[in-house]
């Protein structure tokens, strides 16, 4: 398969061992993301459909099991966090002990109505984009788990600039933008490109 677009373009590269996990047998890039799309369209089916509460979503247990239904079909490693370091994230040794202290803090706010319910969902998917704790599909699933959250708190599911980011372009280039203007502390842009 051809290998994933250069880590400059905002995607986590894998190492060899990483795409040798690779469950299909694809020639393109193009052909992978198509399969991870089917894979990820059944995972948001279940996960709108699943019962677990908020509250209860928001553990180290309900992260992992999304990841493993979003990429089962695709990455022997879904649902697995990653062992190496990448040129995101934090070091791989922090994933654990950095996801407890944010799905500890998404519990209070949740518990507390501390920020309203796309200021919640969209302050989860930021730090566990910071975090990057799988080896690849961080933002999707970051993505998701805010489209659910906020729709298991009463609201519409995000639009994400309604346009595809997996794909070069200006919608990609904007959700870059905004995540990295969260990084100096600014959260506005993102929670109204999640919105546009």
């Amino acid at each position: 398969m051809t290998p994933p677009a250069p880590a400059s373009d905002g995607n986590t590269p894998l190492s060899p061992e990483e795409l040798a996990d690779l469950i299909p047998s694809l020639a393109t890039k193009e052909e992978l993301n198509e399969w991870e799309r089917e894979n990820i369209l059944q995972a948001r089916e279940w996960s709108i459909g699943d019962r677990t509460s908020p509250k209860d979503m928001v553990s180290g247990e309900y992260v992992r099991k999304l990841h493993l239904k979003m990429f089962d079909q695709t990455w022997n490693w879904a649902g697995q966090y990653r062992r190496t370091d990448k040129n995101i994230g934090i070091p791989f040794h922090e994933i654990r002990e950095s996801l407890a202290a944010l799905l500890g803090d998404a519990r209070y706010w949740i518990e507390n109505r501390t920020f309203s319910p796309d200021g919640t969902a969209v302050r989860l998917h930021y730090r566990l984009v910071a975090i990057h704790p799988f080896p690849n599909g961080n933002g999707r699933h970051a993505r998701l788990m805010a489209d659910v959250l906020v729709l298991k708190l009463g609201r519409p599911a995000f639009t994400w600039g309604s346009t595809n980011l997996i794909k070069r372009g200006e919608s990609r280039a904007r959700y870059l933008e905004v995540i990295r203007t969260a990084d100096n502390g600014d959260l506005q842009p993102l929670l109204a490109f999640a919105r546009s």
